[in-house]
């Protein structure tokens, strides 16, 4: 869990990559061999309530000490794969990204200068033995970014009711690792035919290099997380914010501006509620 979504509990979406085993080297691919093969398997709330234990202590925790070995374990076409948490590196990346979050005097509450130091001193000595490291997941806290929902389509989507007092318990989006890239690469090109580069353009080149280091035999997920017990079910049942995308990009396809503009605006307005949300919290 990055040092953002454990402060900003529980309300963190994700961005998840499953890599089959055979994308692992050894010793790790036994690791995850056994670990896929365990009865019980933890959840993104079990590691949401880990990372809350590293605030209790005073100081805080920042980062965790040692890396996670804990993933979350999926199936694509009969083939296990694994999303490693990679918990001590996504804290630091987080943490990087803190400044432009909050006033400097609620951050030097949550984490003292001292802490944030040392953590990332740690890291720039871990970066520099791992040049390569990336995370499986990303995260973002009471959004989630258009440029995600790029990857999806609305058949695509996933969502489930708790069996216990019929409240939400699952809005997720899963697709095969072609066709995140095939959709993701169609999107920009049509951008770029149809207006100028912007924000949405750029976030679509980095997401598509971050999903270039993974295995193409992968499984990509978006998962709500946390924003399902944040949101209530009638707005969760009627989100369809991957087929809007979809939709706003077909017609700048077509030419058709307008119609662009009306999906568009039919995202906006939804994702502007779940930020008034926000405010009011």
């Amino acid at each position: 869990m990055s040092v953002v979504s454990s402060v900003l509990v529980p309300y963190t979406s994700y961005l998840r990559v499953y890599e089959p085993l055979a994308a692992f080297p050894e010793p790790e691919r036994s690791h995850w061999t056994r670990y896929a093969q365990r009865s019980a398997l933890p959840t993104y709330q079990d590691e949401l309530r880990r990372s809350l234990a590293d605030l209790v202590p005073t100081p805080p925790v920042g980062v965790p000490v040692h890396e996670s070995g804990d993933a979350f374990v999926a199936e694509l076409d009969g083939v296990v794969c694994v999303c490693p948490w990679r918990t001590r590196l996504r804290g630091w990346l987080a943490l990087e990204e803190l400044g432009g979050l909050f006033p400097a005097t609620v951050l030097d509450a949550v984490l003292p200068p001292v802490v944030r130091g040392q953590a990332l001193a740690d890291h720039e000595r871990w970066q520099k033995r791992n040049p390569d490291a990336r995370p499986w997941i990303r995260s973002t806290v009471w959004h989630i970014p258009v440029r995600w929902f790029v990857l999806f389509s609305d058949e695509e989507r996933e969502y489930g009711a708790a069996a216990d007092d019929g409240g939400p318990s699952v809005l997720r989006y899963r697709t095969p690792m072609v066709q995140a890239r095939r959709r993701l690469a169609w999107a920009l090109r049509t951008l770029r035919e149809s207006v100028d580069d912007g924000p949405l353009s750029e976030g679509l080149v980095d997401v598509g290099r971050w999903l270039e280091e993974f295995h193409p035999r992968s499984l990509v997920e978006l998962d709500y997380g946390g924003l399902v017990h944040a949101l209530p079910a009638e707005h969760l049942a009627a989100d369809r914010s991957a087929a809007d995308v979809a939709e706003g990009l077909a017609a700048l396809r077509e030419g058709d501006s307008d119609g662009a503009g009306v999906a568009y605006a039919r995202l906006a307005e939804r994702w502007r509620a779940v930020k008034d949300r926000q405010s009011t919290n």
